[in-house]
């Protein structure tokens, strides 16, 4: 049922010692979705994505995988989850239906559906042509096919990918990229990335961890609307005293540009089209009103940078 809540994470803290990798993490994954992991090296990516798919404990907190609880019901938990480490666990000397038939007894599929189970997770992933090929004379693109193929194998409800396109040229990353967008259909997809480009072309939703902390959740369409808003540009032949444009609705700030020419930083409250009727009935003579449009890039690099690093020493243990 898309919509099912299928990951739900409550005030999840982990710490090496006196160092928090990790503060009051909250986090939901519906089924039907992907959604965008991102953060800076060292922010809790990798270690928050240990603990999703059981591979470390927390120090506190709750995480929930299909209803299950990860710590008391790890086995239910864990047959909901498909899981693609950033270095993916291949074997290199066997073939990719040795491996994956390897996978599926792992996963324990029932022996007489193995061979389905292979070819349906080949064909989902583009390796249906390979399948007799020894996963050492692969790519490294087919090498994250296999990777995939292994996370999928046993129909999870959950597929979590850890940065799956790193050391991918362009053509595997589009095809790798068209891949999670299709599991996503079916599955709840988490997607731990530091390419921004990657969130914006898989992504329904994003979270943006920093120093341990989740620093923005919002959807991708929240996302670029908050993009979007951020800075108008405006010209106008007759402009007023700067104090009444300050006075406008949705303006937090201007900056003047000279010869008529500011820029307005504004909230979400502001309204292009009311600033135009004002600048109209008060014979402003409005020139120009444009939107500049902000990149991922420049706010993920405003929101992680925005806290005081030295009030919180950055993680270095396995993140």
């Amino acid at each position: 049922m898309s919509g099912e809540t299928l990951i739900q994470v409550e005030h999840l803290y982990r710490d090496y010692g006196n160092l928090h990798a990790l503060l009051d993490i909250n986090l939901t994954l519906n089924r039907g979705e992907v959604l965008g992991f991102l953060g800076p090296n060292g922010a809790g990516k990798s270690t928050t994505m240990q603990i999703l798919s059981g591979n470390l404990a927390a120090t506190s907190g709750q995480v929930k995988i299909n209803g299950f609880d990860i710590l008391n019901e790890p086995r239910q938990a864990k047959a909901a989850l498909g899981f693609l480490p950033e270095q993916p666990p291949l074997y290199l000397e066997l073939t990719v239906f040795e491996y994956l038939e390897y996978c599926a007894k792992l996963n324990r599929i029932p022996k007489a559906d193995i061979t389905k189970a292979i070819n349906t997770a080949s064909e989902r992933c583009g390796l249906a042509d390979v399948q007799k090929r020894l996963i050492a004379n692969l790519s490294k693109g087919y090498q994250q096919r296999v990777g995939i193929a292994q996370a999928i194998i046993h129909k999870p409800e959950i597929v979590i990918l850890d940065e799956p396109t790193v050391g991918l040229d362009p053509i595997q990353i589009r095809e790798i990229r068209q891949l999670i967008r299709e599991l996503g259909n079916d599955h709840g997809v988490i997607l731990s990335t530091h390419i921004l480009p990657e969130v914006q072309s898989t992504c329904d939703r994003v979270i943006i961890i920093n120093q341990g902390k989740i620093a923005l959740e919002d959807s991708l369409a929240g996302l670029d609307s908050r993009l979007r808003k951020n800075v108008i540009t405006v010209a106008l032949g007759k402009p007023p005293k700067l104090d009444a444009l300050n006075a406008l609705n949705g303006i937090e700030a201007i900056e003047q540009l000279g010869d008529g020419r500011y820029q307005l930083y504004c909230s979400d409250t502001f309204s292009p089209a009311n600033f135009a009727d004002k600048a109209v009935s008060n014979q402003w003579r409005l020139g120009e009103l444009t939107p500049q449009t902000s990149s991922l890039e420049q706010m993920f690099i405003e929101i992680t940078c925005s806290d005081n690093n030295a009030n919180h020493p950055k993680e270095e243990v396995n993140t």
